[in-house]
């Protein structure tokens, strides 16, 4: 493929608006117009990694990427500049996004059940008020949000405990797709807003957070505006109709499987279930793989593997040469773009770099002369002269796909 065919435009200056150094390089040598929008060359890049990795990607690995695979299945590629926000335990390995992580959860310590008691909060319909009028910590009291289910529109009443905070995905999962229940659907199930608890509800499918049947005596809401019941106990005051993992976790929590603390990361999302992010691949390769010169794509996950130029001269054609190594290249099966363009040697030593494709050809006046070319690794500041003759034997040896 030549290079003025696929219309790429490099930049000289890195652009303003950018999420990552890996998406400014991508904008900067011509992959991308601005996030996530493609030009050819991108296309022509995605396309190539999904040839080679194919669906489900299966050479992952072979990237050299920093990956792992979550517990929901997600491949996920571990770069800080990422978006996509999860928890890894660094001892056994355990990862999971962010909204579904698991970790061990703390009860306080064990008490007998006291009796129920009715007491007066006036506008303290928050569990901070709550915590603040009655002088007892967040632990000890339970927080109730309320959702109506789309499916068949029952009322879902969330009980957890008042320091934690639900999980969106983990509610989803478990009750299906919900939205907020507005005033009078909360009203029906006889519940009072702001003031709301499990206790004497007349519909409603109830689901209490794992932690709450093992924190005795919480304060929770008595149904009554300006009221709370002290000493509320899961099984004696009232039933779940599923008790479940409903809230978020923390950095420094126990992990579920070592109980090890965990630490938050960031990362980018490369393939789950429903399929393959083959432009996140690229993001994520363009994120590990680049320095101060531009991109510096890996064998097996560049949109070409041979960038081929010549160097413009008077007296021999050096174009026509290097147009005959291009074709030859192709048909020999190596993925390779012939830079046409009669610019200076630096515009497109430069450019060259900006791209990032493993290996460089040139083809200038005073090499074809003695009938040989110059080729230079991406990674390698040296360069090595080889014969026209051997040019298309020792370049497919040196790209043949790693397996």
């Amino acid at each position: 493929m030549r290079f003025q065919e696929l219309q790429i435009e490099t930049r000289r200056e890195m652009p303003a608006r950018a999420r990552t150094d890996g998406e400014r390089y991508l904008i900067r040598a011509g992959y991308l117009r601005a996030q996530e929008q493609l030009t050819a060359l991108g296309n022509q890049a995605v396309s190539r990694l999904r040839r080679l990795l194919g669906e489900p990607p299966t050479l992952l690995e072979s990237l050299g990427l920093p990956i792992f695979t979550t517990a929901d299945g997600e491949v996920v590629a571990d770069i800080p500049a990422g978006d996509y926000r999860l928890f890894r335990c660094p001892q056994c390995g355990y990862a999971a996004s962010a909204e579904m992580t698991q970790a061990r959860k703390l009860p306080h310590a064990a008490e007998p059940p006291l009796p129920l008691e009715r007491v007066a909060t006036p506008e303290c319909s928050t569990i901070e008020a709550l915590s603040g009028f009655l002088g007892v910590p967040q632990t000890r009291t339970a927080k109730t949000l309320l959702y109506t289910r789309l499916g068949d529109g029952e009322l879902v009443f969330v009980l957890i405990r008042g320091d934690m905070q639900l999980s969106e995905g983990k509610l989803h999962a478990a009750a299906g797709p919900v939205r907020p229940a507005v005033h009078d659907e909360i009203l029906a199930a006889g519940a009072v807003p702001g003031y709301a608890s499990p206790i004497g509800l007349r519909s409603a499918f109830v689901l209490v957070d794992e932690l709450v049947p093992d924190s005795s005596n919480l304060v929770a809401g008595a149904n009554e505006l300006g009221f709370h019941l002290l000493n509320t106990n899961y099984g004696r005051d009232y039933e779940a109709g599923r008790i479940c993992d409903l809230t978020l976790a923390h950095p420094g929590d126990p992990c579920s499987v070592c109980g090890s603390p965990l630490v938050a990361r960031a990362g980018i999302l490369l393939a789950d279930r429903t399929g393959t992010a083959f432009f996140s691949i690229l993001l994520s390769l363009a994120e590990q793989y680049h320095d101060d010169r531009g991109l510096r794509f890996p064998l097996g996950a560049s949109p070409f593997d041979v960038h081929v130029l010549h160097l413009p001269s008077r007296e021999l054609d050096t174009k026509s040469a290097a147009e005959a190594i291009h074709l030859g290249l192709e048909a020999a099966g190596v993925a390779a773009l012939f830079d046409d363009r009669e610019e200076r040697a630096g515009v497109k030593f430069n450019d060259a770099d900006l791209l990032g494709f493993p290996l460089r050809l040139t083809v200038g006046e005073r090499n074809l002369r003695d009938r040989m070319v110059e080729l230079k690794r991406r990674s390698d500041a040296s360069t090595e002269l080889i014969p026209i003759e051997e040019i298309v034997d020792r370049l497919r040896s040196l790209t043949v796909m790693p397996r």
